[in-house]
Order: structure tokens, then sequence, then C-alpha cells
């Protein structure tokens, strides 16, 4: 019974990405705006009542598709938040990794990050549950920074809602495009490790951040 069970619920779960793997296509070919049910569910091999089934919804079918792209936007972050030595190291990867895929997105998948933008901007579930996510990263790097006596003290999460703020410009898909003058994602990292850095920690002779520094070579789409 539970070998049965656990059959179906992988067969259903393999059903789901096939969906959202044809949404994703047809998303990325006309956009999601263009794309009806129907043709989901005819290039998913099935009928749109079958569909439905899975999905209940146009906008339940856009949020699974929203969930799937962000999804890969925080294993990015997770990877490149296990990087580095420091906690300033850390943060600059995860940062510049998640930077440099709304960049990539949006010049080579530019219906899909249109997606994206519009979820966000709209507050979706999906995009909600991203961004606590992605608190939840920053937040265990300023924390295990913290402990080293790296970081100063403070409230990790609330710290963590401070860094995530000023780097929305260079983190926020809306913002990817932008063209309003602003500092370059460097110059902005130099400001927060400013503001997080512990004094006692660096000491007269801040080597550590100086090297941090020095690394940061990644500029941001202005």
């Amino acid at each position: 019974m539970l070998k049965a069970q656990t059959t179906r619920q992988t067969g259903l779960s393999c059903t789901r990405e096939r969906i959202v793997q044809a949404a994703i296509r047809l998303y990325r070919e006309i956009g999601y705006r263009k794309t009806t049910v129907a043709d989901v569910a005819r290039d998913a091999s099935m009928s749109p009542a079958n569909l439905y089934r899975f999905y209940p919804s146009r906008r339940a079918l856009e949020e699974a598709v929203v969930t799937e792209l962000l999804d890969e936007v925080l294993a990015a972050a997770a990877s490149a938040a296990r990087s580095g030595r420091s906690g300033l190291e850390r943060l600059n990867a995860t940062f510049g990794a998640i930077s440099r895929l709304h960049e990539d997105r949006l010049a080579n998948d530019v219906r899909l990050h249109e997606l994206v933008v519009a979820a966000g901007q709209a507050n979706w579930l999906a995009s909600l549950s991203h961004a606590d996510r992605l608190r939840g990263v920053v937040r265990s790097i300023i924390a295990a920074g913290q402990v080293s006596g790296e970081f100063r003290g403070g409230s990790p999460m609330a710290l963590a809602c401070c860094l995530l703020d000023a780097m929305d410009a260079y983190l926020n898909p809306s913002h990817v495009k932008a063209t309003a003058l602003r500092p370059t994602f460097d110059e902005m990292m130099r400001f927060c490790a400013g503001a997080l850095c512990n004094a006692a920690f660096a000491g007269p002779a801040p080597h550590q951040l100086i090297n941090v520094q020095a690394s940061m070579r990644y500029k941001p789409a202005c």
C-alpha cells in the first residue's frame, strides 16, 4: 500500500513538473499573457480538463512557473553562500549570483523575466515566499559572522532585512535595467560592509575587508 501510494505521488509530481515545463517553454516563446491554458495542455499532451486537476486556474499555473524560476535563483544564492571564508565574501558571492542570474534572464529570456517582475510587483505568494527564504539565507550568514566576531551585534534578522533593503537595486528583478543614477554593486557592498563589520574584530588594519573589497569585480547593469 505504501509503495503504491509513493508511486502515485511520484507520478503526480512528474505530471505537475511536465505541465510547468510546458508552460515555461510557451512563456519563453510567446509570453505568459498570450499563452492560454489550452496551449499549455496541448504542449503537455493532455486535455485542459486534466490540466485543471493539477492547477485549478491560470494564476495557479503562473504561480508554479514563478516558483520554479525563483527556486533557480535561490539555489544559486544558497550555493554561493557556501563559498568564501568570511561572512563578507559569502555575502558578496550570494548577492552577485542573484544579480547575475536576473541580468542573464533579462538578456536571454526576457519574457520569463517579465513574468517574474509582474509577480514581484503584485506580491504573488511565490515572490513573497522567495523573499522570506532569501532573508533566511542572509540571516544565517550574518549570524555566523556574529559568532566569529566578524559582524557587529544585533538581531541577525533585522540586519539581514536592512542589508537586503540596501541591496534591493541589485537583487530585485524589477530594477535590473534601471538607468537611474546609483552606486555600483561594489560601492554599495563596501558601504554595507562598513555598516556590518565589527570594528574590534577588524582592528587597525582590516585585512579581511580589504581582501573582500579587492575581490569584488562584478559590475551590475546600470
